[in-house]
């Protein structure tokens, strides 16, 4: 998705550490973010992710380093002096108030004339669908209408920054699925700064502009949805994004635009360079959508093995293959269903051929 145009460096983090007596929470995190940019902070429980968001909002303070919105250093700001507003996973609803009063709090607290309270809250309502049940209490809406008036008294402050902490979390699948796209729609509306954490890759594939992978306390990777599952940086970002499978081996050609690697299941090419060092480690990275797969085999010259199929998994829209090489490696493949009626004539036990093109891996480092 676009980013709306804004300020390029509206939120940047410098060399932010965060400190707990004898462990680093969050390591020299340097981070620049758009105005108008949804920002996906993603990694696994305990990587420091929501350390990094909670010093965003002022509930911690860094141990060093500064953060910057609109060009202040806001780093020692207790929450209330920050133009920042959090959404929790819990949603925090008052349940004695109802949806009207939830949404009005804030602003009464900051002692806004009524008449603007009543116009703020109104339009608010509107904007997340929900002004017909202004008059009920919490526990009277759905999970996604719960989480949709936090987010309007979120955004009935208009802050300059929203922090969103596993939004979606407490939603089931479905619902889940089905809110992403309407909490994008709302934030691009408001036009407002967003940074979320979540550790649910899909969430932030859907609704990031731009994804920081961050693991041990340290970003490893920045980039656009595509840029993170397409060309990971590392080991870890291949692994953690999506399914994929990983072909440890030496490098045996480098050259500018193609590369080459002596694997156990045999030679990979490649076709992009790496500028690296002649029989130096290397781990080669292909998703398993990219692979093909037939008892017949095909007409190709290279990346083409052979296996036995161990397992098969049907989801509907695609289907699972785990191929047992010689080497006694697992390989992962699927393919998608395009047929209501397709009945594939693989099955348990079969020798098979897969085989992917040069331009379908990544060559890893890291």
């Amino acid at each position: 998705m676009p980013v709306q145009s804004g300020q390029a460096n509206y939120l940047v983090t410098e060399k932010v550490i965060k400190r707990f007596d004898e462990t680093t929470a969050v390591d020299e995190v340097s981070l620049s973010i758009a105005q108008g940019e949804i920002f996906a902070l993603l990694g696994s429980s305990g990587c420091g992710k929501s350390t990094l968001l909670r010093m965003l909002a002022g509930f911690e303070t860094p141990t060093s380093g500064r953060i910057m919105l609109g060009g202040q250093d806001v780093a020692n700001f207790p929450p209330y002096q920050r133009p920042i507003n959090m959404m929790f996973q819990s949603y925090a609803l008052f349940p004695h108030l109802d949806i009207w009063e939830n949404v009005a709090f804030g602003l009464k607290r900051e002692g806004m004339p009524k008449d603007q309270i009543k116009q703020r809250v109104g339009e608010m309502l509107d904007l997340v669908q929900l002004g017909a049940y202004a008059k009920r209490k919490p526990h009277q809406l759905s999970g996604g209408q719960q989480q949709r008036v936090a987010l309007a008294r979120s955004l009935a402050k208009r802050p300059k920054l929203l922090l969103l902490d596993e939004p979606l979390g407490a939603l089931d699948k479905k619902l889940r699925e089905q809110t992403q796209f309407e909490l994008v729609n709302i934030i691009e509306q408001v036009g407002v700064t967003c940074v979320m954490v979540t550790h649910d890759q899909e969430e932030a594939m859907t609704m990031a502009n731009r994804i920081a992978v961050m693991s041990k306390g340290r970003v490893l990777q920045v980039g656009s949805p595509e840029e993170i599952y397409e060309y990971p940086s590392n080991r870890f970002v291949a692994d953690f994004i999506g399914q994929v499978n990983m072909f440890e081996g030496r490098l045996t050609v480098d050259e500018p635009d193609r590369c080459a690697a002596s694997t156990g299941i045999g030679d990979i090419h490649v076709g992009h360079g790496i500028s690296g060092t002649l029989n130096m480690p290397v781990a080669v990275a292909v998703r398993p959508e990219k692979i093909e797969i037939s008892k017949d085999k095909p007409s190709v010259s290279y990346n083409l093995f052979t296996g036995t199929v161990k397992e098969i998994a049907y989801f509907g829209s695609y289907n699972t293959y785990i191929v047992l090489t010689e080497s006694g490696q697992k390989v992962k493949v699927t393919c998608a269903n395009t047929d209501r009626q397709e009945q594939s004539s693989i099955t348990w036990e079969d020798k098979v051929f897969f085989w992917w093109n040069d331009t379908a891996a990544v060559v890893l480092r890291d």
